[in-house]
């Protein structure tokens, strides 16, 4: 066997592996650099991070505007929901809204009503009603409180945010509360106006 062949194989492989070492680096250097995932161009051995859709799980937190005005709050519970696949993905979108929504008992199961959930926009002939009653998923003793809690009148349960949790599942914050009097909400208006001048003072 030549040995100068020999010897120039073994440069030429030498120099396939520094080409494929410098494409990685670039790999990485680009994943790094990269402000968007759709940007980032992933190597074959380049390992996938879920942890770079959690903004967009944080990003979840749809609020009743209302509740706090309308309500004092007594007791709170963080509860999951039954929903349909195009339920959820439409929550993930961003189209739904709690403002209007209350809760219930039917048979001992607590229920959210009144639940706006936008028909997913793929979602054909299998999307779902956008305000039906959804069961919503506490442990026996949080449902019993409750149930004893509701007795009292005066006393009501209401939905406070919506909000994806870190394992992707749709969670519902809910609260016994008890109506406020007008004096109650006059209060309220004036504690705002207040803290709302400070903030412009001190601007």
């Amino acid at each position: 066997m030549d040995v100068g062949k020999v010897g120039s194989r073994k440069s030429e492989v030498r120099s396939r592996k520094s080409e494929a070492g410098s494409s990685k680096l670039e790999v990485r250097s680009i994943c790094r650099t990269s402000k968007s995932l759709k940007s980032c161009s992933f190597g074959i051995n380049s390992k996938f991070d879920g942890s770079l859709f959690m903004a967009d799980r944080e990003n979840i937190n749809t609020k009743n505007k209302k509740a706090s005005f309308e309500y004092s709050f007594i007791d709170t519970y963080i509860a999951g929901i039954q929903l349909y696949g195009t339920e959820i993905k439409s929550i993930r979108e961003s189209q739904a809204g709690i403002n209007e929504a209350f809760c219930t008992f039917i048979d001992n199961e607590l229920f959210v009503r009144n639940m706006h959930i936008a028909e997913y926009k793929q979602g054909t002939y299998n999307n779902h009603p956008t305000k039906r009653d959804r069961k919503l998923l506490l442990n026996k003793s949080e449902l019993d409180k409750l149930q004893y809690q509701l007795k009292d009148k005066g006393l009501t349960v209401i939905p406070l945010r919506l909000f994806i949790n870190d394992k992707g599942l749709a969670k519902l914050e809910i609260a016994l509360a008890k109506g406020k009097k007008v004096f109650d909400k006059r209060d309220d208006i004036k504690k705002r106006d207040l803290e709302r001048e400070t903030r412009r003072r001190f601007k």
